[in-house]
């Protein structure tokens, strides 16, 4: 019996990740995403860490965790952060990332009932703000999102923007798309933030009628990052087969 118990393998310790902030509502927001993971999976040892703002760092967190861990990064595109921050804490080989949230058909699915709840009607015309990146890789996974978004409203056309690092800027492209609402519509942004933070505040000041509710906590997207754990943790050693019960 105690043989048995020394060679079962353990499960993989989820490491949310996320940016870090200073506001207040944003790291309550992270918080209670993580909250709803461990109500998913009470077995899990469930741990937060960030790439920046706030402690503990990533590289602390994983110099913590005896055994097996699985990163899943709580970012909505890669970028910096996910290839050279989180990549960068992944220094055993029990140690692995998942890939970042987004691009996901589920967040477009949450994009869609975001606008819903707000009351978007036939005129109004849709942007969709991401806090951006430098890198071309994330500004793609953007547009896929936003083609993803626009095929569940039929085809309307959603307008991709960034709040940094890439164009066209959310102020630029809510003022495009005034141009062509008429006296009827209005411009409304879909908020593809994971927090409320810097990025969504921006987003609050460029103009729009509406301003969408960012994604997280919610039921949905504690689901998605369970997937993405399982998905990751079937490239470790060990553990594999527990990860994905």
């Amino acid at each position: 019996m105690t043989q048995d118990i020394v060679n079962r393998p353990s499960v993989p310790v989820l490491i949310g990740c996320s940016h870090g902030t200073d506001s207040v509502s944003g790291r309550a927001a992270i918080h209670a995403l993580l909250d709803e993971v461990r109500l998913l999976r009470p077995d899990l040892d469930v741990r937060e860490a960030f790439v920046d703002v706030q402690d503990p760092r990533i590289d602390d967190v994983v110099a913590g965790v005896e055994g097996p861990a699985v990163i899943v990064p709580l970012l909505l595109s890669t970028g910096f952060h996910v290839k050279q921050d989180i990549e960068g804490a992944c220094v055993r080989p029990d140690v692995v990332a998942a890939p970042p949230l987004g691009p996901h058909p589920v967040l477009a699915q949450m994009l869609r009932d975001r606008l819903t709840e707000a009351g978007l009607s036939e005129a109004d015309q849709i942007v969709l703000a991401a806090a951006g990146s430098t890198d071309p890789e994330a500004a793609e996974s953007v547009v896929v999102v936003a083609s993803e978004l626009s095929d569940l409203l039929g085809g309307r056309e959603v307008t991709p923007a960034y709040g940094a690092g890439a164009r066209p800027r959310v102020k630029d492209a809510v003022a495009a798309r005034r141009e062509s609402a008429g006296e009827q519509g209005r411009v409304v942004v879909a908020s593809y933030l994971l927090a409320p933070g810097f990025f969504l505040d921006r987003v609050l000041e460029a103009g729009a009628d509406v301003v969408t509710l960012s994604l997280a906590p919610d039921r949905t997207l504690a689901e998605l990052v369970l997937e993405r754990y399982a998905g990751a943790a079937e490239r470790l050693p060990v553990a594999s087969e527990v990860a994905a019960l």
